[in-house]
């Protein structure tokens, strides 16, 4: 009977759990909504639990406010440009390397296309929230903490000049990364195809670090 009532308990838990985690993300999508419809500063958690269809108090079960719902968003969009960054990385020659790290470029920057209303609400949010600008800060530093260890990877190979410091190249490389990124946000890259551009800071990069 204690069994019973304990596998009954579990049930009641778990049902709990995905309705919960199922109002949250309607929360979510409906502020993914209402931000790219009125941009960061006009976007109210009033005009998001009204498209979300949730009680007011609900919304801040979940979040803080305006700023923590769009951190939550800028987490899992720029988790899909971290996985580019994470993909393996073991080359065994500078033409690989180069080819690789331009895929990668290439790829980043797509997503960036891809993302580019959510990116445009991110670059509002920047500019004027401490949170949102912290957490931006934050993300970068993890993605030049893993081009870091590509970057070592290619030195204890014998692959990329070993006097040049790892974390600083890397800070360089994403810094580009970015630039770019922000460019096509804008639409000030029209003058150049993604392909060109991915091809050529590639090329610029590769051949100052590499042997």
């Amino acid at each position: 009977m204690a069994r019973r009532d304990t596998v009954e308990h579990k049930k009641t838990v778990d049902r709990r759990h995905m309705r919960s985690a199922a109002t949250r993300q309607k929360i979510l999508q409906a502020a993914r909504e209402v931000f790219i419809r009125e941009g960061f500063h006009h976007t109210t958690v009033t005009q998001i639990i009204k498209k979300a269809g949730v009680g007011y108090g609900t919304a801040y079960v979940y979040f803080k406010g305006k700023d923590d719902i769009l951190i939550t968003l800028m987490e899992d969009v720029m988790g899909q440009f971290y996985q580019i960054a994470e993909l393996p990385f073991f080359p065994t020659s500078k033409e690989e390397a180069q080819q690789m790290i331009q895929r990668q470029a290439y790829s980043f920057l797509k997503m960036a296309e891809a993302e580019r209303d959510m990116l445009q609400v991110f670059e509002q949010a920047i500019g004027v929230s401490q949170a949102v600008s912290a957490k931006w800060a934050e993300i970068r530093e993890r993605f030049v903490q893993r081009i870091s260890q590509d970057i070592s990877y290619s030195q204890r190979k014998g692959l990329a000049r070993t006097e040049l410091n790892p974390e600083l190249v890397a800070r360089g490389w994403f810094f580009t990364n970015e630039m770019y990124l922000w460019d096509i946000v804008r639409g000030h890259h029209r003058k150049c195809s993604i392909e060109e551009i991915a091809r050529t800071i590639t090329a610029v990069y590769t051949e100052g670090l590499y042997r």
